[in-house]
């Protein structure tokens, strides 16, 4: 028989929960509302289709009164949906639409597909965009690799930034409070290889922010080796990362040395891209 082509797609997002944001104690109460539907919706986005009151409560700490309402009032304007025999809620067709529309319009998406295609020309690795979602990631394109044994990932799942080149390339060039807020959030381990110390990480980011490359082996997924780098305009907004991945044994040392200086002039060109598009007002869909 024919082998497969692995890795297998990325652990779903429901091993590691979605980041829970605290409201500012100064935000009022018409903040904190909005937090809290905003922290419902983004629920959705991983783990399991269908979402009750009862884990929901669970998940983001606030009573059940409280979310039935936000279901209620998500439900009333299509952004969630309920299906007959079925318990629990899923996204509704306004939310299908308002994601459809908000990668047709990430700039980035369209910057980066002719860089990316020709990187996995140039690689013969499958290459990705990821972007930067709250405090986690989400794979936004990839131009699959054309090789028999190849790694692809699973478009619209969230992953942590702890774990990964991605995530980690995208941690490094994050501002200093903002990195420390998410260091001393839930840092679990997505593998045996994931790194979850603190400290460790810290001297870590500061090696990939200094040389602009963070390099990956087996530490999100177990046997996919992968090399990245962010997306951070001349502002400094960090806006999320590219990279090449593979299975783990083709990405030998003298190809991530290879990999490094493709996907750090990669990230150059496509910010060029960007900014020319929008100084032109090219198309950006």
């Amino acid at each position: 028989m024919a082998e497969r082509t692995v890795p297998s797609s990325p652990q779903t997002s429901s091993q590691h929960p979605p980041s829970q944001h605290a409201v500012p104690p100064q935000g009022g109460t018409g903040t904190e509302a909005a937090a809290r539907v905003a922290d419902v919706l983004l629920l959705f986005t991983g783990g399991p289709e269908y979402l009750g009151v009862s884990t929901i409560s669970r998940k983001l700490g606030i009573s059940k009164a409280v979310v039935y309402r936000i279901l209620q009032s998500l439900v009333s304007r299509d952004v969630l949906a309920t299906t007959p025999g079925v318990t629990g809620y899923r996204l509704g067709p306004a939310a299908v639409a308002l994601g459809a529309s908000a990668l047709r319009r990430f700039d980035a998406k369209t910057a980066a597909a002719p860089v990316l295609r020709r990187l996995r020309d140039e690689t013969g690795e499958t290459t990705t965009l990821s972007g930067l979602v709250g405090d986690e990631r989400v794979y936004l394109e990839q131009f699959e690799s054309r090789a028999e044994i190849k790694m692809t990932v699973d478009i619209g799942t969230r992953f942590p930034l702890h774990a990964g080149s991605s995530g980690k390339a995208i941690l490094a060039q994050l501002p200093e409070w903002r990195r420390e807020e998410i260091l001393a959030g839930d840092l679990g381990a997505l593998t045996d290889r994931t790194v979850t110390d603190p400290a460790t990480l810290r001297q870590q980011l500061d090696a990939i922010g200094s040389d602009g490359v963070a390099v990956s082996l087996g530490e999100r997924q177990s046997g996919a080796g992968s090399v990245a780098a962010a997306l951070v305009t001349p502002d400094g907004e960090v806006h999320g990362a590219i990279s090449v991945c593979g299975p783990e044994y083709r990405f030998t040392p003298e190809k991530i040395d290879r990999y490094r200086t493709l996907v750090r002039d990669a990230t150059a060109e496509i910010i060029r891209n960007w900014a020319n598009g929008k100084a032109t007002g090219g198309h950006r869909s």
